[in-house]
């Protein structure tokens, strides 16, 4: 369970693949959609999107000539929703302490 856990963290360590699940909370997308939502080349969303693939994270679909990408467990959105709130909560901390400080 630990490996699974570390797999886990490992594969959203990058920013990019965190971006990139974000932009499919709005559904499936091609690899086109997504390089212009992320303001990106489209070898980096190709590579990131292998690398969530390769880890079960998106599934692609084929549509014809092209193919669309899609999130496999939308239970992934409460992870990154957690690591926001986190975030957040640590973002508040440190203004109060830096605002009690002066």
């Amino acid at each position: 369970m630990r490996h699974f856990k570390a797999e886990i963290f490992k594969t959203l360590s990058h920013p990019m693949r965190i971006r990139i699940l974000d932009a499919l909370r709005e559904g499936e997308m091609s690899v086109g959609a997504l390089q212009q939502v992320l303001e990106t080349e489209q070898p980096t969303v190709s590579q990131h999107l292998a690398a969530l693939r390769a880890k079960d994270f998106v599934r692609a679909t084929r549509e014809g000539t092209s193919i669309r990408y899609s999130v496999a467990d939308p239970a992934i959105w409460e992870l990154l929703d957690i690591a926001r709130d986190m975030y957040e909560r640590q973002l508040r901390e440190r203004q109060a302490l830096l605002e009690a400080t002066h």
